[in-house]
């Protein structure tokens, strides 16, 4: 897959996928925020300590933005914990929830 196509199919999952498919019980709504979850957990800490400029997803090596988009894909198939990589964010952020 080619990088435009990689990008296309982030901004397509964050912004209208995983918005359209939030349930009640989710953290979050907004694409940002499953950015931020997202790229995260690809990163395994905060993003911006691993990627210089923004926006994160057009600096992000391939390997980070596709293991981005698989966990936002396994979020949807409902195979990954959208609140545990929530949680975790947080706590990289030093803003852990009880």
């Amino acid at each position: 897959m080619g990088r435009a196509a990689l990008e296309a199919q982030w901004l397509k999952l964050t912004r209208e996928d995983l918005p359209a498919a939030a349930k009640p019980d989710w953290p979050v709504r907004f694409d940002h925020c499953f950015q931020r979850i997202l790229l995260d957990a690809a990163c395994g800490g905060v993003w911006y300590d691993h990627i210089a400029k923004r926006p994160a997803y057009a600096h992000a090596s391939d390997s980070v933005l596709t293991e981005a988009i698989s966990l936002g894909q396994a979020v949807l198939d409902g195979k990954a914990d959208l609140s545990a990589l929530n949680r975790q964010s947080l706590v990289w952020r030093g803003k852990a929830i009880r």
